[in-house]
């Protein structure tokens, strides 16, 4: 298993400065990445910060520190934009960078701006997004025809620096969030609720994970590499016997949760430099 951090980036946390002091006390204390939310919370009335200049900012101060967002509300970006925009972080992070991608789990987020919360729609956008950013990644000329992305025969140019691709991992519970993970690279979820709760045990993991590798097994791509990540609280380096559990049926990573609730940004900070749970 491999432990990371995940910062809810919301209110203290919002501010690019305070991730970068979490991510360097991270990799000193070796962690081995560091995710981030993507959300307009700002519609909810709580200050948010952009994963992709926080990401940006740790990727100039870290070395060694796989980097990721969990996850990426993708239907609210145009593909081209954020398949560009993700190669320049993986070139600037010496490939290190891990993209988490979902539907993005609070509608207001799209309709307060006169977009579709639909989800039906949102996942169609989701589908026909990763599939374009993955042929552009590929740096050959892509054209292509959907419902709601048209593409004439444009090239990106290059490719990212981890090959063969980014590694993507899919956020989201549903069945068919878990159809849409096992086409690709990972599977990301939250392990806990806002009051560090578990809210998904290793029991429930091992079931949507033996049906992931069912999945990735009628796609004839089960000998490929696929990571399976979850989000939980431990209050010392000792305490691991939860993240062994979670290990024992098939999860890879460990997010550690760093949020406003669990404390301040010392309080967080203090947790990270004791260490994973290893």
């Amino acid at each position: 298993m491999r432990y990371g951090i995940e910062v809810v980036t919301l209110g203290e946390l919002s501010h690019p400065s305070a991730v970068m002091r979490l991510a360097q006390a991270a990799e000193a204390a070796g962690w081995d990445g560091l995710f981030v939310w993507d959300h307009l919370a700002f519609t909810w009335g709580v200050p948010s910060g952009d994963p992709w200049v926080i990401l940006s900012a740790v990727a100039a101060c870290t070395s060694r520190l796989e980097l990721g967002t969990s996850v990426a509300a993708l239907p609210r970006y145009r593909p081209q934009v954020l398949a560009q925009m993700l190669v320049s972080l993986d070139e600037l992070s010496a490939g290190r960078v891990i993209f988490g991608a979902g539907l993005g789990g609070v509608p207001e987020e799209f309709s307060a701006f006169g977009e579709t919360g639909d989800a039906k729609v949102r996942a169609a956008k989701l589908e026909e997004s990763l599939e374009i950013i993955n042929r552009l990644w590929s740096g050959e000329a892509v054209t292509y025809q959907g419902l709601h992305y048209q593409i004439d025969g444009v090239s990106l140019g290059h490719g990212p620096v981890r090959q063969p691709r980014i590694p993507i991992w899919i956020g989201g519970d549903s069945r068919p969030a878990l159809r849409r993970a096992a086409r690709w690279d990972g599977w990301v979820i939250g392990g806990i609720d806002e009051t560090g709760k578990v809210v998904r045990t290793p029991e429930q993991m091992k079931e949507s994970i033996d049906l992931i590798r069912q999945h990735r097994s009628g796609y004839g791509i089960q000998d490929q590499p696929f990571d399976v990540a979850i989000t939980g609280i431990t209050t010392s380096p000792e305490e691991n016997e939860l993240p062994r559990a979670y290990e024992s049926v098939g999860v890879t990573w460990w997010l550690e949760s760093v949020y406003g609730l669990r404390g301040s940004l010392e309080d967080n900070l203090a947790r990270i430099e004791q260490g994973p749970p290893r």
